[in-house]
């Protein structure tokens, strides 16, 4: 906590007043370029990946950088999120972004590690598409290959279910949104995007030489 305390000091005697017309102007509203939806990992910093200021970025978390599908959530934090970044505050871009050594997805995996963990155990049932994807197509993987592949699929899968959202199947729809997929590797700093046209992750510097292409075909749910 002493730490903490110490940040404080540091933000406010030093930070802040290096950003005080940011924060300022940030104090009559706020329009963010995006919605940003990650895990709760304490080792992933979105404003510190991206180098975003305040003000850039409307943050989504919660354990495994999931969507549930439109109605599927009973309380809806989640979808409330979703609708207000998009209806309200108009961002262009929803980026889900995974990361690397994901315990949610460990979890996912290995759900009889879950007996103690209710809670959680019940919010994985939101990632069932992933685990039908991996028990499909990935019987010939297993350990840390199976890992990496099962963070990929279960952006995928929480992308599609982005688009059952009626504010996001809308925006989509009028050209005013795009979705993109992306992975974080923690031990290396990297940052994976999902091509469509490719149908893989690339890195990021290799997405650059391919700007003239999409990261991300979207099309709105049925």
């Amino acid at each position: 906590m002493q730490k903490l305390i110490h940040g404080l000091h540091h933000f406010k005697n030093e930070l802040f007043a290096s950003k005080k017309e940011l924060f300022e102007h940030l104090a009559k509203g706020q329009k963010p370029e995006a919605l940003f939806i990650t895990c709760s990992d304490s080792r992933i910093l979105p404003h510190l990946i991206t180098q975003a200021d305040p003000g850039d970025l409307f943050l989504l978390r919660n354990v495994g950088n999931i969507v549930p599908a439109y109605g599927a959530d009973v309380e809806g934090a989640a979808a409330a999120a979703i609708e207000f970044a998009v209806s309200a505050l108009g961002v262009k871009d929803i980026i889900v972004c995974g990361h690397s050594h994901c315990g949610a997805m460990t979890a996912m995996l290995q759900p009889e590690s879950l007996s103690k963990l209710p809670l959680v155990e019940k919010w994985l049932h939101h990632t069932d598409s992933t685990r039908k994807v991996i028990r499909e197509n990935y019987a010939n993987l297993a350990d840390e290959q199976l890992l990496s592949v099962a963070i990929q699929e279960n952006v995928l899968s929480q992308l599609e279910n982005l688009k059952t959202h009626p504010s996001v199947s809308a925006a989509i729809s009028s050209g005013e949104l795009g979705l993109q997929g992306w992975v974080y590797k923690i031990e290396s700093g990297e940052v994976f995007a999902y091509h469509g046209e490719k149908g893989q992750f690339l890195p990021f510097t290799e997405i650059h030489m391919l700007s003239h292409l999409p990261l991300l075909s979207v099309t709105p749910a049925a």
